[in-house]
């Protein structure tokens, strides 16, 4: 399934820097450079794994001096010939030499397309491959560690111990409808029933696992709600830190959704700082109310926000209505303020963790962290050694292996006969293929590598 034609594409950022790198692969790579290339030696002739120092040239032009690394296949990352030119990092020269690479035969990159081949070439599993670029769009610490798990073959190792015990009991049951008289059957249901049930058991905690997984890698989608001038604005600034949202003393101030990614101590959350909720005649501001109503529907958490100076109303009860079934906290604002809450009375209405913070003096925001840590994760996160689910791809599929083995159990609970047992089997054993590659579908492969960036 290799290619066989040569690609290349700029490996790093397309800016001015100290260096830029242009990568090459495929069985001709390293002739194909040699061709552009000066230095003591041929890089036909040089030893795989070295940099070697020369220069590029365009015919009998200079163009750049380069150190120019040579990894021969097959142990490179794509499994064939690859050639990697470090050049000075300044736009113009960096396309230059990327041009003059493709005059010599050789082919631009699509976005992925060394991930793909070191897949196709077996050099990683499909699971490994998307970690890459979970590695490169990691946005904090703990999606970081979960992909360099993954990319170490966390996900890879647990579904072929998976699919092992599934292919053993397929494998056994065939054998024994051909040859009875080695292979016995007497007794094997039951058997196969805890087998079936202990991999239903495993495969459910990887899916239940995997929300975590997913907000760890995303971020948490939160809407910050309240009545009009409670602080919700000056709240996200604080989580922020600069000046994302405008704040006045004047009620009604934020009209539409405004949204910000934050990072809190390794946590991201998707933040929208909402429209004040109050009853209005206005008809912009009870549009922004009723999005804000939608904000809350669609979040993962809300944080409920109080203005402590003021006693609770009706637009408060309203709220609070909304929030039921929901994950939030209640964040009691303007504790530097003499409080005019019945904090008895907020206490009997809500059914989250009440957290009394100082926007304008930024107080209270660690517990805010430890909080959100507690109510997500079970307070500390630790995915160093565990198999953590971070695609949605894989819960999918997941779940549709744990949906074959649950027609297992009722064919064994039927008494069917056991070829109905490894029609479904073999469906699970498939899906959990389809998570590391070993189960391809050409569409799926190039929709991942799709979303790949270009010299990767």
């Amino acid at each position: 399934m290799s290619c066989s034609d040569t690609i290349a594409a700029i490996s790093t950022a397309l800016s001015n820097s100290g260096i830029s790198i242009i990568r090459v692969s495929g069985e001709d790579a390293i002739s194909k450079i040699d061709n552009i290339y000066k230095g003591k030696k041929n890089l036909t002739d040089v030893d795989s794994h070295t940099i070697n120092y020369g220069h590029i040239y365009d015919n009998d032009k200079l163009i750049d001096e380069v150190l120019v690394s040579v990894f021969k296949a097959p142990n490179t990352f794509t499994r064939e010939n690859v050639v990697e030119i470090n050049c000075h990092g300044g736009i113009y020269v960096t396309k230059k030499i990327l041009e003059i690479v493709i005059s010599n035969g050789v082919r631009l990159a699509e976005p992925g397309e060394f991930t793909k081949r070191a897949f196709l070439n077996g050099r990683i599993d499909l699971s490994r491959a998307e970690s890459v670029m979970d590695i490169i769009s990691s946005n904090n610490k703990y999606a970081l560690d979960a992909s360099v798990r993954q990319l170490e073959g966390s996900v890879y190792n647990e579904v072929k111990l998976l699919r092992d015990k599934i292919i053993y009991e397929v494998a056994y049951i065939e054998s024994a409808l051909d040859d009875p008289e080695h292979y016995s059957l007497d007794d094997y249901s039951d058997r196969l029933n805890e087998v079936v049930g202990d991999l239903q058991l495993r495969i459910n905690t990887l899916i239940k696992d995997s929300d975590n997984g997913m907000l760890l890698k995303n971020g948490i989608n939160t809407a910050i709600v309240g009545k009009p001038n409670v602080g919700k604005s000056s709240l996200l600034n604080v989580l922020a830190k600069k000046e994302k949202s405008i704040v006045t003393d004047i009620p009604g101030t934020t009209r539409d959704i405004i949204e910000e990614q934050i990072n809190l101590h390794g946590i991201v959350l998707n933040i929208i700082d909402t429209a004040g909720i109050r009853d209005s005649e206005n008809v912009v501001e009870k549009i922004g109310v009723d999005k804000s109503f939608t904000a809350i529907d669609e979040a993962d958490f809300i944080i409920y926000v109080v203005d402590s100076s003021i006693p609770l109303d009706d637009n408060d009860l309203k709220i609070i209505e909304k929030l039921h079934d929901k994950k939030y906290i209640c964040l009691l604002n303007k504790s530097d303020l003499a409080s005019n809450v019945d904090e008895d009375k907020l206490n009997s209405l809500i059914d989250s963790q009440v957290i009394s913070i100082s926007a304008k003096e930024g107080q209270g925001i660690d517990r805010l962290e430890d909080t959100i840590k507690n109510l997500f994760f079970d307070g500390d996160i630790d995915v160093n050694n565990e198999v953590i689910i971070t695609s949605l791809r894989h819960k999918e599929l997941l779940c549709k292996c744990v949906d074959s083995l649950k027609l297992v159990e009722k064919s064994l609970n039927d008494n069917m006969p056991e070829d109905f047992y490894s029609i479904d089997l073999m469906d699970a054993y498939r899906y959990l293929g389809l998570i590391i590659g070993e189960e391809v579908e050409d569409d799926l492969v190039e929709e991942i590598f799709s979303k790949f960036c270009m010299g990767k």
